[in-house]
């Protein structure tokens, strides 16, 4: 136990002092700190101590690897010795976006409105995956398997209905999430979710087919179209943020005693109106653009675009820009019924992960030696983070080759259209998403990754430009 407390005494110190700590939390294998002035952190110093595994900044936090358990233990004793009142991580991760920029807070928010949904998003994705096993032929026999099969073709129709249900009603979801984001009532969000995929209301799927059919409301000599927004996230997302803003100024002005009978008809009332004559149609044009723009360059330059989404994202994720692309996803994946970004950007889960295993072989550091192998295998499974900031990053040259085999790795894989149900599991598992017709190109783009980042990381840890005393430190 004293061994703990000068550790953490040595952290404290290292950190510049109680006096630069603004707040402190921890997750499951790391303290979360806040600094006033990061600059004041010694980070080599606290790498060098024996109960920290690494270190990182992201989101405005400066994060310290310490590793399950033990994590809980040191958070109590740096509570002790610093007096600083117990943070949650809502309070932690407040007060290190109040450090961020304009932009920075936008990427933020999109990330927190979509994350909260990705486990839905993720599980119709997988179901997807599976009920495209049972349905489509030639995989396990010349016919389907659920022809082959019959007696199971009920559980499979089951397999497509609850899959299909998270993107039927996505707006619902994404209007829950954001209405409880912007700081309205949550179900209200959900309401204005489902009257935007009403079934009185022409979907977008046969608008999209046959734009002729489309029946109109008439409004004071307007005439209104009657379309809903089946699969679509940018206009539920402006209408959300408008839901919000109207509930709120209500508030801020109506009497309690009446609010229940008055706020929530006039907000949904107003919000739905300005949807359907001037947000909805703007924002669709807008979402299909930006559909149409990542398929049109994914058809003009396959390569090319592969090549650089891939050449980028670790970039992104460094930056919490990766976030932006959610919502891409979502919405091709709404329209489409397909995604491209996700399974071609993928081979960077595993390249972070083949990385840091190589590095495992290189370094001579027995305690870098261990971050490098265990978060080898959690990057393999989808959990990046420790690899890239504690491992790739601090070398440099393995978060490069990261950069140059995945774009490789993902050129290929964009030659050849590979595409998925939805955003999935990321490494190993990722397949699952993966429209079984391209399983074959998809082993090979990724297997080339990562041999290749194996090769890049071994030959660069050989090069005197990227020779690093850290090495054996």
């Amino acid at each position: 136990m004293s061994e703990l407390k000068e550790s953490v005494s040595q952290i404290i110190s290292y950190i510049g002092g109680a006096d630069n700590i603004e707040s402190a939390s921890h997750c499951v294998t790391r303290l979360r700190l806040v600094l006033k002035d990061k600059d004041q952190a010694d980070v080599k110093s606290i790498e060098n101590l024996d109960i920290v595994k690494g270190t990182f900044f992201a989101s405005g936090q400066f994060q310290v690897i310490i590793g399950p358990g033990l994590v809980e233990k040191v958070y109590g004793e740096f509570i002790k010795q610093t007096g600083i009142k117990e943070s949650s991580m809502a309070e932690v991760k407040e007060n290190a976006r109040a450090k961020e920029s304009v932009i920075q807070k936008a990427v933020r928010t999109l990330a927190d409105i979509f994350i909260p949904i990705l486990p839905a998003i993720v599980a119709s994705g997988l179901l997807m995956g599976f009920n495209n096993l049972l349905a489509n032929p030639g995989l396990f026999y010349e016919k389907s398997v659920i022809e082959v099969h019959t007696g199971i073709a009920g559980i499979a129709q089951i397999i497509n209905l609850v899959a299909n249900a998270a993107f039927t009603f996505l707006p619902t979801l994404i209007g829950w999430s954001a209405v409880k984001k912007f700081g309205g009532n949550p179900v209200l969000g959900i309401v204005l979710g489902l009257i935007l995929v009403h079934p009185a209301l022409m979907s977008a799927y046969d608008y999209a087919a046959d734009p002729s059919k489309v029946k109109h409301w008439d409004v004071l000599g307007f005439k209104i179209e009657q379309i809903g927004y089946q699969g679509q996230v940018l206009p539920v997302l402006v209408a959300a943020y408008l839901l919000a803003q109207i509930e709120i100024f209500l508030k801020k002005r109506i009497p309690d005693a009446i609010q229940l009978i008055i706020v929530s008809p006039i907000a949904l009332l107003l919000t739905a109106f300005l949807t359907f004559t001037i947000i909805g149609p703007i924002t669709m044009t807008g979402a299909n653009w930006i559909t149409d723009g990542v398929v049109y360059l994914f058809d003009v330059a396959p390569v090319f675009a592969g090549a650089f989404y891939a050449f980028i994202s670790p970039l992104l994720v460094i930056t919490g820009m990766h976030h932006l692309f959610l919502g891409v996803n979502l919405q091709m994946a709404g329209s489409l019924g397909y995604v491209t970004l996700w399974p071609i950007g993928d081979t960077v889960t595993l390249a972070q992960g083949t990385a840091a295993l190589t590095m495992f072989f290189i370094l001579r550091n027995k305690k870098m030696k261990n971050v490098a192998f265990t978060s080898s295998f959690s990057a393999w499974l989808g959990i990046t983070e420790p690899a890239i900031y504690g491992v790739n990053l601090r070398y440099r040259y393995p978060f490069i080759a990261v950069m140059l085999a995945s774009a490789i790795g993902s050129g290929f894989l964009a030659y050849f259209d590979v595409k998925a149900t939805s955003i999935g599991v990321g490494g190993l598992f990722s397949f699952l998403s993966v429209f079984p017709e391209y399983w074959g190109v998809y082993f090979t783009g990724n297997i080339m990754t990562i041999i290749l980042t194996a090769l890049i990381t071994f030959l660069f840890s050989k090069s005197k430009r990227f020779k690093n005393e850290d090495l054996e430190a």
